[in-house]
């Protein structure tokens, strides 16, 4: 029987970013393996062209490495060479019945953990061993979740299919969409996504979340002509000052009527010293709305602004798509079905639907609309932690309590649509 506490610690301690989840991704193959499942990994399981952001050459190649030195099966991690770590676990019971899926992100983020004394990992010995990355959202916690459930249904004593969607680079909204190219529920009747925390607390249980909004993440490169700063300026044309023109603009963009909007320029980067014309700069910019036709069109406003203030300034440019979501609308018939399975579940006491939950963005949108689209239904559930620190802070910790709660309530979901 699986250690889920032990199980989550381990992935804790072994925080890969987005498209580097080798060793979590080699250990849940390994584990699905182990329960009997098909399982469907490496290029099979994304389409490589469609994925988003995705991390340099050597960066893959640094973390594969490092994968290997901390114990991921070799066999296993050949296969997602290349930033290929999705792993979709495929169990089908004993008749014919629908096709059931749940999504657990994978994924850390770039943060460094505290090593304070009061901090739970760090005081339990199982603080991130890689400094500068960190399980600081909780996807330990959903690939442990999704493993106990994969445990739970191994016995095949169902009628249908159960499909379980370990995805890589959530954050940066990146992985889910190169699942979705690839097909893989084209064929599902039903998909449950989940998050711990999110400021629900342990006991609380929300059926279905809105507030997720419309994302678009854009890397834009500004090409120049570098040229000596106090000599021969004229002859330069400073990709800087065309990328710092094109941020005042975008943050200038106007507010919307019909849908609330945000807008950022995250990242500005450019010139390698104070006497030389910059001939190259690079910015990062995100664009939010509640609407995805709103969120459409400021990203095309943004994307009119970097190609405006490139010209005033005489530089190339390009732009390339690094990450995206769109709204979830959730099924009520699947928010009513995970709540009333909830209040079966010792330790759950409040049950909530439908409630306002605007933590961001989440990928998972587009295998919703996905199964939606193709005639099935979805929801995107919240399940309270209490937690130390807010998501994506070094301090950040769930409590271990609710591992085995929610494993079971998925394991109810699934078995309810699966008898």
């Amino acid at each position: 029987m699986l250690d889920l506490v032990s199980l989550r610690r381990d992935f804790h301690m072994h925080p890969e970013v987005g498209f580097t989840e080798f060793r979590t991704a080699t250990k849940v193959v390994e584990i699905l393996t182990s329960l009997g499942y098909e399982v469907i990994f490496g290029q099979d399981a994304l389409d490589g062209p469609s994925r988003r952001g995705l991390p340099a050459q050597a960066v893959l190649e640094e973390a594969y490495e490092r994968a290997l030195r901390d114990g991921a099966n070799p066999a296993i991690a050949e296969k997602m060479r290349g930033g290929f770590t999705a792993v979709i676990g495929v169990k089908k019971g004993k008749a014919d019945g629908p096709t059931v899926a749940f999504r657990f992100d994978m994924d850390a983020l770039p943060v460094l953990e505290s090593k304070d004394a009061d901090h739970f990992p760090q005081a339990n010995g199982f603080r991130s061993q890689y400094e500068g990355n960190m399980h600081a959202c909780a996807h330990d916690g959903h690939t442990t979740i999704g493993l106990g459930l994969a445990e739970k249904l191994a016995d095949g004593n169902f009628s249908g299919t159960v499909k379980l969607i370990f995805q890589p680079a959530e954050e940066g909204v990146r992985g889910a969409y190169s699942i979705v190219q690839k097909g893989m529920v084209d064929d599902v009747d039903y998909i449950f996504c989940h998050h711990l925390g999110v400021n629900v607390p342990l006991g609380e249980v929300h059926g279905g979340s809105h507030g997720l909004l419309a994302t678009t993440k854009m890397l834009a490169h500004f090409h120049g002509v570098s040229s000596h700063a106090g000599a021969s300026p004229e002859h330069g044309k400073n990709a800087l000052l065309g990328a710092a023109t094109a941020l005042l603009n975008i943050h200038a963009i106007t507010r919307f009527s019909s849908a609330a909007t945000r807008v950022n320029v995250g990242v500005l980067e450019g010139g390698t010293a104070a006497n030389i014309i910059p001939a190259y700069a690079k910015m990062i910019v995100e664009t939010r709305s509640e609407s995805e036709e709103v969120n459409a069109e400021v990203e095309k406003r943004v994307r009119n602004i970097i190609a405006s203030a490139a010209a005033m300034h005489e530089l190339d440019h390009e732009i390339e798509v690094i990450g995206g979501a769109i709204p979830i609308n959730y099924d009520d018939e699947m928010a009513d079905l995970a709540l009333e399975e909830a209040r079966q579940v010792e330790g759950f006491h409040s049950f909530k639907k439908g409630e306002y939950n605007a933590m961001g963005s989440e990928d998972a949108s587009f295998l919703i609309k996905r199964v939606q689209d193709r005639g099935g239904k979805g929801t995107y559930m919240s399940i309270g932690t209490d937690i130390p620190a807010p998501h994506h802070h070094p301090k950040f910790d769930i409590q271990e309590e609710i591992l085995p709660r929610a494993v079971e309530l998925l394991t109810r979901i699934a078995k309810r649509l699966l008898t």
